[in-house]
């Protein structure tokens, strides 16, 4: 008495031998279009000004509220530490803004016709 096994054919995803299950393997996925890059860059555009916000509030607060310990190993740490907690947010400010401009650099690009290539 052996059960018999299914085939594993399908399970593991490969195409049916007759070729029905080849046609969603073949078609690429669609091109993204304007749209979605304008809403990227606005969206990043948005997080750079908001990381700006809080990149000034950071450096306000640790310029009105400098740490001062007696022990100079925790000053050197307060200081490390305040020193990477502003390079943080002004990362991401600069960051966010340079992604921001690339993705607006390619939806002007998108919004143009595209050329056809020129054989050499």
């Amino acid at each position: 008495m052996s059960a018999a096994s299914p085939d594993p054919a399908p399970l593991l995803g490969s195409p049916e031998p007759n070729g029905s299950g080849s046609e969603a393997t073949d078609s690429a996925p669609p091109r993204k279009g304007p749209l979605s890059f304008l809403s990227g860059a606005l969206t990043s555009g948005l997080l750079a000004w908001l990381s700006l916000g809080l990149s000034q509030k950071v450096l306000a607060y640790y310029a009105l509220h400098p740490p001062h310990y007696e022990a100079r190993v925790a000053q050197s740490i307060a200081t490390a530490l305040k020193t990477m907690i502003v390079g943080m947010t002004f990362l991401a400010t600069f960051s966010f803004a340079f992604v921001g401009l690339g993705l607006s650099l390619v939806f002007l690009r998108s919004l143009l016709p595209a050329r056809p290539e020129t054989p050499a």
